[in-house]
């Protein structure tokens, strides 16, 4: 008859998950956009030009699809 706060608890919706495979490959920036890895980066490095390697390191924007990355990191 008097369950009260157990009862009100069963009401409220599930948290946001956000998925873990885009939660490891993305980033978001201080002002908001999604930030990825560059390709290529990983392997066959020594016959990789110096300049080349500098190129395709660190971070760059994501595209079109960015919007759809941020529902999958649950923003």
């Amino acid at each position: 008859m008097g369950r009260g706060a157990a009862e009100e608890e069963e009401r409220v919706m599930p948290k946001m998950k956000s998925h873990r495979g885009a939660g490891k490959r993305f980033r978001l920036s201080g002002t908001g956009k999604v930030m990825r890895r560059k390709g290529t980066g990983n392997h066959f490095l020594i016959k990789k030009s110096g300049s080349r390697k500098r190129r395709i390191s660190g971070m760059t924007e994501v595209g079109p699809e960015a919007r759809n990355v941020k529902r999958l990191l649950g923003q």
